[in-house]
């Protein structure tokens, strides 16, 4: 299904109408794959309309864009403040996915031209439910690992959550769905487990909850580093470590975390039940006070939640 437009996307530092938000088809990034870009969910709370971690998702699109030396000529507070006027003009009360994205637009063609192209800068916001399907945050999903591995740490940052580094996501994802898995796992250049297409990894065996480290040619999850922080708070032992694609098949359990997936069970890998073939005690336990930070059951005490005043009216640019 296309993205479900909602009237406005804030567009270089304007709140324009959506189908007003375009680009030339000489851009940079659309040739180079020169983007970098964050996804972020808001939730409702029962205190209101709360972004989940909002200023740590914009600092790692500023560590992005810092590696790929992407000059963003708007500020950290900029981009807080108009991630929250999106959510608040488009009126998503119900919670919203949000995605900033900044990228090299049109000027000098070339891979490394001689005159960097001007830097441009968008954020749309729309409701976006299950990534993986409604039924699969209680029943899991069914992976596979795929034949295309992550990308090697001296070719493609994988701290960077770039544009083209998703080229390998895209065909970890398309093979997996063409053999009739919701999503493939990528393994690093060393044959070890790395990540998902789009999604951090975790594995529990005998109480204790493992997870790639990040020179494992992953992504430094900010839904990953969530989990890890509310494990350890609930006193269960957590590792980063390396995991061979075998132990896969003998966790106890197994599950995706993303902004997008959130906290997603895995029940089988490469046609092999993990545990008991569904979602297992740490898992749910993990998801509940995961969930629990938007209902109120699970105390907030790192200050996840960025509250966005929906009563707001943010300036909106006129229709050219």
């Amino acid at each position: 299904m296309p993205i479900p437009a909602t009237p406005y996307i804030w567009f270089n530092g304007k709140l324009v109408a959506w189908e007003k938000a375009t680009v030339h088809v000489l851009a940079h990034a659309l040739h180079y794959g020169s983007s970098v870009f964050e996804g972020i969910r808001a939730y409702e709370t029962p205190k209101g309309v709360a972004i989940f971690r909002l200023l740590e998702h914009t600092r790692r699109l500023f560590d992005s864009a810092k590696i790929y030396r992407i000059q963003l000529p708007f500020s950290a507070d900029q981009i807080n403040d108009a991630c929250r006027q999106v959510v608040a003009v488009n009126s998503l009360a119900q919670g919203a996915y949000i995605r900033p994205i900044a990228f090299r637009g049109y000027g000098e063609i070339g891979v490394a031209p001689k005159i960097d192209p001007p830097v441009d800068v968008a954020i749309a916001a729309w409701e976006w439910g299950k990534y993986l399907g409604h039924e699969s945050e209680e029943a899991g999903v069914d992976v596979c690992v795929s034949s295309w591995q992550r990308v090697a740490p001296n070719t493609l940052p994988a701290l960077a959550k770039a544009g083209g580094n998703y080229l390998s996501s895209q065909l970890i994802s398309q093979e997996a769905k063409r053999l009739g898995f919701a999503e493939g796992i990528g393994l690093s250049p060393d044959g070890l487990v790395s990540e998902g297409a789009g999604e951090n990894l975790f594995m529990v065996r005998d109480g204790v909850l493992l997870t790639p480290g990040l020179a494992h040619s992953a992504l430094a999850g900010i839904t990953r580093d969530t989990v890890i922080k509310l494990a350890r708070e609930a006193g269960i032992e957590v590792r980063e470590t390396s995991i061979p694609r075998e132990l896969l098949y003998l966790a106890d359990e197994l599950f995706f975390t993303g902004t997008a997936v959130e906290v997603t069970p895995i029940r089988s890998v490469d046609r092999i039940p993990i545990g008991a073939g569904r979602r297992g005690p740490v898992t749910e336990r993990l998801q509940q006070a995961f969930f629990g930070l938007f209902s109120g059951a699970t105390a907030d005490k790192w200050g996840w939640l960025n509250y966005v005043d929906m009563q707001a009216k943010p300036r909106v640019a006129a229709a050219s």
